[in-house]
């Protein structure tokens, strides 16, 4: 069953909990930042609006004195000055109010003598001095800033020397026309001035600015959002990029150190990946796999394989002779795939390959044991029928080689009788070892002095048959616990197996080292004519011999010897190169019940 992954989104790995507290942090500081604002630029438009009546009220109180200076004795009417100073578009009106709040003076002349008060304590005015400001809506619906204070027009008495009651005299008032005060005059009454300004302008431009500080306020939540949206995402992206560093240094290590070779193809047709073991399978070079180009480097089965349709299959098994650049044919294990991307497109294909080798010759080894179990079987049987017959058939070929013993013709013929009779016995014999397990007898011995024994008992036939017998043994020899009589038996039949392959003048050599595995090999090596290729499978086999006086049991005793003491044999030979015959035994070798 094909299943297909959902592809990977990064937004759905934010958490909630991410934009939630950036709200919570960024909104009261953008709000309150924000309300500061507003209010500062509030108190801006009031203090510029205050400013501006002060200014007014200077200026009109300054027109004042001057007409009044210039006056000379007549009537100077500030009606006029009031009027073409409230003429300005920002001013609502101007105008100036006794105590009672009866308007003296007005920029519209018709409100003269009317009362203005809006509930205000002209008391209050008149004791501080001070300037004043109150926000109101006139009759019209119009927002007006108001800026009122006690008119300062001219002193009370004010001479041409400057000293009161000199030079132009007093003056008085007279609804803001002034004259000369004559003798007997009452003092000026105390006046207040109203200057009221049009807010529409500062209201207008408040409310602009308030938009734009909203506006601020928004573009600063969203890039502070955005930059802790962003902070994560880098966050992620150095967790995501070393998460993905770890997981292919994982995948690196896990494909170096697969057992099973890796073989990968993209959709060009080139070599992706291939791991140790596959190298070491194929006989590939490392530095030549990079990009190159498959139908090149792969062995022609295994391009084939690809190519075939069976491939299209999730998963296609099956086992290949994969003939090798040194013209060696190997049985492999494949098991083909196409290479998927998350989408499902096809991106190349991946070969899991196995070599066989050890698994045919296992199960050869299987095959071997459950004939050698089905020989047992037959042979314990066939022993005891066979031996009781040949008893007697000795018995009787002895008693006529003793009564026709001056028969030379009739002795012969005996002796030749008791002869074969004894070789079928040792084949019965040889049988019934070959059947039963090998019990050994494990004892330390120096490993040159089981040599030296077992090269001993052939010594006087290779000395006359003109083989030359090589040593190379380390000294001291190691020291290994065996059971030396039946390892005698072992290289007793190599040796003699060798002096026979010889048959006259050669050499053989012996050879005793450890290996990195810390196995003791026994390398038995002749130069005799060597072992055909198709033989070399069968020479362990019941009764397969190539000498024509052979049994062909010799090295399948050897073989179950050899497994007893938990060891393995090899041999390699090719015709007319020798043969070598490999004995590795463990240094401790397992007691076994």
């Amino acid at each position: 069953m094909e299943t297909r992954t959902t592809p990977y989104r990064f937004w759905s790995r934010i958490p909630p909990w991410i934009f939630i507290g950036a709200m919570a942090v960024l909104l009261p500081i953008l709000a309150l930042i924000t309300v500061t604002n507003i209010n500062r630029q509030k108190e801006n438009s009031q203090r510029l609006l205050l400013e501006k009546g002060a200014a007014l009220i200077r200026s009109f109180e300054a027109g004042t004195r001057f007409g009044m200076m210039g006056m000379m004795g007549g009537h100077f009417q500030l009606q006029r000055l009031l009027v073409e100073t409230a003429s300005q578009p920002d001013i609502v009106y101007l105008l100036v109010t006794g105590l009672d709040s009866v308007v003296e003076a007005h920029s519209d002349p018709e409100q003269i003598g009317t009362v203005f008060s809006r509930g205000l304590n002209s008391a209050d005015t008149i004791e501080d001095g001070n300037l004043h400001w109150r926000q109101i809506i006139d009759p019209q619906g119009k927002p007006v800033f108001e800026v009122y204070r006690l008119f300062r027009a001219a002193p009370r008495h004010m001479g041409m020397g400057g000293e009161p009651g000199r030079g132009m005299g007093r003056m008085r008032h007279d609804h803001l026309s002034y004259r000369p005060a004559e003798k007997g005059d009452r003092p000026r009454p105390e006046r207040i001035i109203f200057v009221g300004l049009d807010m529409t302008p500062a209201e207008t431009a408040r409310q602009a600015d308030m938009r734009h500080s909203v506006f601020m306020a928004v573009i600063l939540l969203l890039v502070g959002l955005a930059g802790i949206v962003l902070l994560f995402m880098t966050q992620e992206y150095r967790a995501t990029r070393q998460r993905l560093s770890h997981i292919r240094a994982f995948s690196d290590q896990l494909v170096d150190a697969m057992p099973m070779g890796l073989v990968s193809v993209d959709r060009n047709g080139r070599l992706a990946a291939v791991n140790p073991a596959a190298r070491q399978v194929l006989g590939l070079n490392r530095n030549a796999l990079v990009g190159a180009a498959a139908d090149t480097a792969l062995p022609s089965e295994l391009v084939q394989a690809i190519e075939s349709p069976e491939t299209a299959n999730p998963r296609t098994e099956k086992e290949i002779d994969c003939c090798m650049n040194a013209g060696r044919t190997v049985p492999l294990g494949l098991s083909a795939s196409v290479w998927h991307d998350e989408d499902g497109a096809g991106l190349g294909h991946i070969l899991l390959i196995r070599d066989l080798t050890e698994v045919h010759a296992l199960r050869r080894e299987i095959a071997r044991s459950q004939r050698l179990a089905s020989i047992g079987s037959l042979a314990a049987g066939v022993a005891h029928e066979i031996r009781n017959p040949l008893s007697s058939i000795k018995g009787f070929a002895t008693y006529f080689q003793e009564r026709y013993k001056d028969v030379d013709a009739d002795r012969d013929t005996a002796a030749i009788m008791i002869q074969e009779v004894d070789r079928l016995n040792r084949v019965v014999g040889q049988l019934l070892e070959l059947s039963r397990p090998v019990d050994i007898a494990r004892q330390p011995i120096q490993i040159d002095v089981l040599v030296a024994r077992s090269l001993a008992l052939i010594e006087a036939r290779a000395k006359e048959d003109g083989i030359r017998i090589e040593r190379d043994i380390p000294v001291p020899s190691p020291e290994i616990r065996l059971d030396a009589d039946r390892m005698q038996q072992v290289l007793l039949n190599l040796f003699l197996n060798a002096m026979d392959a010889m048959e006259i003048g050669g050499t053989l050599k012996v050879s005793v080292g450890i290996d990195r595995d810390r196995h003791l090999e026994i390398r038995v090596a002749d130069t005799g004519h060597g072992i055909a290729p198709d033989r070399q499978q069968q020479i362990f086999d019941p009764y397969f011999t190539t000498k024509p006086t052979g049994t062909g049991l010799g090295l399948a005793i050897v073989h179950n010897i050899m497994e007893a003491h938990q060891g393995q044999i090899a041999v390699e030979s090719r015709p007319g190169g020798g043969t070598v015959t490999t004995l590795r035994l463990p240094m401790d070798i397992e007691e076994t019940v």
